[in-house]
């Protein structure tokens, strides 16, 4: 199979992410925290250097800030419930993924106020418009570094500053970029990072994480056992363990850190040029098809790995089964989990749109072979 769908999961992973999964499962399989014994200690050893590794890779104050959640989700869902309240204001784009626009549309309904700022498939997020949208109760600005539908790139940076200035806080979802664009959060003034451990990490899926700037206490998403302040009812005062009950997902943390360890191996600068050459490569071919319309950033621009078009006149999901049952090429068509995306678009009424997202461990020949599988389709060759 020619895999084109890693803006929803990386794959194939690095050879020693699996090599670790299956050793801590063989070999290292006790509970961090929940005991003194050589297994629950080689465990936490585990967790720690997951969290070091991920603090390294975002520039975070330390190891400290980094909380595991079971995938980016939850980190946003902790991030935002865990800091606004009631009477809170909260700035948006208008091409979210659903994991930040159903946690503030639930939360709407507690007194909540979300402004949608109107967004650009091409520029991204305005930042004259973000300006005009602040209020005098403007608690957070959350938004994607990169689209997860059109790869679209928001000037992180800008918003980070705008933000700081203000006093409002800054929540930034990486579920498209950790791994593949260089995340500073301290020069980008990014309190809150949500991320994924299974996409350009490369590690497991069931892992993410969040980070929490020093200093900054969230209300919790859930309460339980956190092997530490047992006697207590209430949970640890701050992180990471404050917003880690329950048994964490050992094996896959473990191999998280061994994708981040690949990640800081082969540079985010080399990865990060190779996912680009290929996206720029696939734009290029798709513009030669009569028929396609390509939404998002042109070739050249900057940008993230995912490619979105439609096919006038055509059943995408009907194609999207064509290029996987004929060409063995897995891509994905539909809304992928953004419908203020496709509204924004306009491509609501069209199904969606045919998603193909590079990796890094794609060739240029399997690129060519998408393209022209697409062109057979389409001429109805």
């Amino acid at each position: 199979m020619i895999y084109l769908d890693n803006a929803a999961t990386s794959w194939p992973k690095p050879e020693m992410v699996y090599r670790k999964v299956d050793q801590v499962l063989r070999e290292q399989g006790g509970n961090s925290g929940r005991g003194s014994h050589k297994m629950s200690l080689a465990a936490g050893e585990l967790i720690y250097e997951a969290r070091m590794l991920a603090s390294r890779l975002f520039h975070a104050e330390s190891p400290e800030t980094i909380s595991f959640t079971y995938n980016a989700t939850e980190a946003l869902n902790l991030a935002i419930k865990g800091t606004l309240k009631p009477g809170d204001h909260v700035i948006t784009s208008s091409m979210e993924h659903n994991s930040v626009s159903r946690p503030l549309h639930k939360l709407e309904n507690n007194g909540i106020r979300t402004s949608k700022v109107l967004t650009s498939g091409e520029r991204g997020l305005d930042l004259n418009a973000l300006e005009a949208a602040f209020e005098k109760n403007t608690k957070l600005v959350v938004c994607s570094h990169i689209s997860n539908v059109t790869g679209t790139l928001h000037p992180v940076k800008e918003i980070g500053e705008l933000c700081r200035k203000r006093g409002v806080l800054f929540l930034l979802d990486a579920a498209q970029s950790a791994g593949m664009k260089e995340i500073n959060v301290g020069e980008m003034k990014i309190d809150l990072l949500a991320f994924p451990g299974h996409k350009g990490l490369f590690g497991p899926q069931g892992t993410g994480g969040l980070y929490i700037r020093e200093g900054l206490i969230l209300d919790t998403l859930k309460e339980g056992g956190t092997g530490s302040d047992s006697e207590a009812l209430f949970q640890p005062g701050k992180g990471p363990q404050r917003y880690e009950s329950g048994t964490l997902n050992h094996s896959g943390i473990a191999g998280l850190a061994e994708g981040i360890k690949y990640v800081l191996s082969e540079g985010i600068t080399a990865i990060e040029k190779k996912e680009t050459a290929l996206v720029n490569r696939l734009i290029t071919g798709l513009q030669k098809i009569d028929g396609i319309t390509v939404y998002g950033p042109k070739a050249g621009q900057a940008r993230g790995s995912a490619v979105a078009f439609t096919i006038e006149n055509t059943d995408l999901e009907a194609v999207s089964l064509i290029i996987d049952q004929s060409f063995d090429v897995a891509v994905r068509a539909g809304l992928q989990c953004a419908g203020d995306t496709h509204k924004t678009l306009g491509t609501i009424e069209k199904g969606g749109v045919i998603r193909i997202s590079p990796g890094y461990f794609n060739t240029e020949q399997e690129i060519d072979i998408c393209i022209d599988a697409i062109q057979r389709i389409v001429h109805g060759r």
